[in-house]
């Protein structure tokens, strides 16, 4: 599990087959060239944290801080595991939808060999949407999954590609320029077909229904290390049977896959500790086979791997993507760990019992012993798939519950992803957004510390809490479509609700209650309006991070002005929310949790329905409008698209690396053309 980053009032919250036709659906609006007043945000200490803003995305920048006090054989590790991230992009790019990868070649084409008029308005919005593809990894976008709506004409493409002698399929194109096509990229409206009405290309001929006979006939009653079916492959028919599509080297992707471990056999043989090399063996065999019980074994020794500065997360990971929460989508995170930032958050891992048996949750639903939680920030030396360009700030896995009860899990902070957005923040939309002077003044003196703590708990304490009832099948079997946002909303309660607890003051968490009231202003301010700016005009919520914190703030909403908890203020024409009273705010949260931690663990699907439909669903679309028209003069994209550091080997004259240098680019274009030249391993359709 992951949590997104959501930039807000300045600060951070701690956040196959075809391609089916859909109905008609609004497309998201057309973006042309804008030109914003300073698009570059340069660092009190000289670094380049924001390059360029364009449409509703800002380009940022991270870098490696240790770089320079790592081995030389480390920095080979990081190299190799940086490659073997990078092998397997395309991958990412074809499972949002099969004609991305075509779509992507065909304006890269263009974009590189065209010498015609570049001052011509279609070119700089051709520009412009090759830019929102790369952002997004394909045409639709990455958190509220409506197509991407080019602002240039079919008669202009067709103008561009016959001069640079490009050719797409009729289908690709469609894809482009149709807005009936492959509308949606993640369907959640539970009225139609999730299956058959998502673009993403994990499932083909097939319908929702289907899919759920034929994954229970494979499942085991009573099953205690179930297996994570449907994880690797994509599910489809062939001569009218149903049929899985591996993900494995000789199947679907093995160009890509065979690089990727080509590149993960060269980082084994670097490993920093046995145990590493062990895990590192366990995920090569895994992607040569496909076996589902070898990636249980490769999370289980992943998971004891905890020795060492390098450590890696790799694999069909997440399934955000998936409108049924079963397969993963491509990812990879190259980790360096900050020992001294790690070890100050120690004690929260130390204590993860006391956070356990201390829960507002039922007694029947806590684990009777928290085992193997390990938590580290650790610095980002390169990210792909599913992580980038958009990225994480704090991740937690492995996602299998089995595991996590017997093994443990590891839980991450992503430092530098985190310092990058911090340093590419402002207070505007704070001031803007915020109550009362009151609430401004506890935001900038304790919103930084309040943000990561919550971050650290909904990775470290949140995910790894709770266990599933006897006999209740996984949160992806029984909550389904629902078991993302279910699962966000569960870890992120749990930090609402410890936040304001005394025992984090006691612990030198943080200096003072003020810090949980900070957050819960945050959390309110960001959940009921700022969020709002993410959203296209008309459309309801998608985005799994972003339904769990609509119906997390909704509920208290409704639960705070029954009780007095919460105010909602209507001043000079501007809505605004003021919490009257934080221990009662606290106390619903808990009430919250311990629902929501019941239908976890008893499998409540219909519960989990009502509670994510009525709650965090349905947009107001005059609040919507009324956020965007009081953002619109800070001139802030409420999206952002990192650019990665570039690792460049240095060899002696037998080819051995004896040293790897890291620079940074500063334009987005370039990295983005550099991979696609460098990194292009699968054929155009898969």
């Amino acid at each position: 599990m992951k949590i997104s980053h959501i930039l807000y009032s300045g600060l951070l919250v701690m956040a196959l087959g075809s391609c089916s036709e859909q109905p008609k659906q609004a497309p998201v609006e057309p973006q042309k060239e804008e030109k914003p007043a300073d698009q570059k945000i340069i660092g009190e200490d000289g670094k380049l944290y924001q390059s360029e803003q364009f449409a509703d995305l800002r380009v940022l920048h991270y870098y490696i801080p240790q770089w320079d006090s790592l081995s030389a054989k480390q920095k080979e590790l990081v190299y190799y595991l940086y490659e073997a991230g990078l092998a397997g992009r395309d991958i990412m790019w074809d499972q949002n939808c099969k004609h991305n990868i075509a779509v992507r070649h065909a304006l890269e084409n263009i974009y590189t060999t065209y010498q015609g008029d570049k001052n011509a308005d279609g070119w700089k919005n051709l520009e412009l949407y090759l830019k929102q593809i790369w952002a997004h990894n394909g045409i639709h976008h990455h958190y509220n999954s409506n197509k991407l709506t080019p602002a240039f004409t079919e008669a202009y493409f067709d103008e561009v590609a016959k001069a640079t002698n490009t050719v797409i399929s009729a289908d690709a194109k469609r894809a482009i320029f149709d807005p009936t096509y492959l509308a949606m990229k993640v369907e959640s409206d539970v009225s139609k077909d999730l299956v058959a009405t998502s673009a993403v290309n994990f499932y083909e001929g097939v319908t929702s229904a289907e899919v759920d006979e034929y994954y229970s006939k494979l499942r085991k009653p009573n099953d205690r290390s179930p297996l994570e079916y449907g994880l690797n492959s994509k599910l489809m028919k062939e001569n009218g049977q149903l049929v899985e599509k591996k993900w494995m080297v000789g199947g679907m992707y093995s160009a890509a896959i065979e690089q990727v471990v080509m590149w993960l056999q060269k980082a084994e043989s670097v490993a920093e500790t046995p145990k590493q090399a062990a895990a590192l063996r366990s995920l090569i065999e895994y992607y040569k086979t496909g076996d589902l019980l070898k990636w249980a074994n490769f999370n289980i020794s992943w998971t004891k791997a905890t020795e060492g500065d390098i450590d890696f997360i790799q694999g069909y990971v997440e399934t955000y993507n998936d409108p049924l929460g079963m397969r993963g989508s491509y990812e990879s995170i190259v980790e360096i760990k900050d020992f001294e930032a790690s070890q100050r958050m120690k004690v929260m891992m130390d204590n993860a019992q006391w956070f356990e048996d201390n829960s507002s949750t039922a007694k029947e639903h806590k684990k009777d012993k928290v085992v193997g939680i390990t938590y580290n920030i650790v610095n980002v030396a390169g990210e792909s798939g599913d992580a980038s360009p958009q990225t994480p700030i704090g991740v937690n896995l492995p996602n299998a519950n089995w595991i996590r009860a017997a093994h443990g899990s590891k839980s991450v902070s992503l430092g530098n992803i985190e310092e990058s957005y911090e340093k590419a923040s402002g207070s505007s939309l704070l001031a803007e957004f915020a109550h009362d002077e009151e609430e401004i003044r506890m935001a900038k003196e304790h919103g930084g510390v309040a943000g990561k703590l919550h971050t650290a708990m909904h990775e470290v304490i949140g995910h790894a809490s709770g266990k599933i009832n006897d006999g209740v099948g996984q949160p992806r079997e029984t909550l389904k479509n629902y078991a993302s946002t279910i699962e966000e909303g569960r870890a992120d309660l749990v930090a609402l609700y410890f936040i304001m607890d005394p025992k984090l003051v006691e612990l030198g968490l943080m200096p003072s209650l003020e810090v949980g009231k900070a957050e819960y202003d945050s959390y309110l301010r960001n959940g009921l309006l700022v969020q709002l700016r993410r959203v296209p005009e008309g459309k309801d919520l998608e985005e799994a991070h972003m339904r769990n914190r609509a119906w997390i703030s909704n509920w208290l909403l409704e639960k705070g002005k029954a009780d007095g908890s919460i105010a909602e203020v209507n001043r000079d024409g501007k809505l605004y929310y003021d919490i009257k009273d934080y221990d009662k705010m606290r106390a619903n949260v808990g009430e919250l949790l311990k629902e929501v931690q019941r239908i976890t663990s008893e499998g409540d699907f219909n519960a989990a329905a009502a509670l994510a439909d009525n709650y965090g669903k349905k947009v107001d679309q005059a609040i919507r409008k009324q956020v965007i028209d009081r953002a619109a003069k800070f001139n802030i994209a409420p999206f952002n698209a990192m650019v990665n550091p570039q690792l460049v080997a240095v060899k002696d004259e037998a080819g051995n690396i004896i040293d790897v240098k890291v620079t940074y680019p500063e334009n987005f274009t370039e990295q983005m053309l550099g991979y696609g030249k460098n990194y292009s391993f699968l054929p155009l359709e898969n």
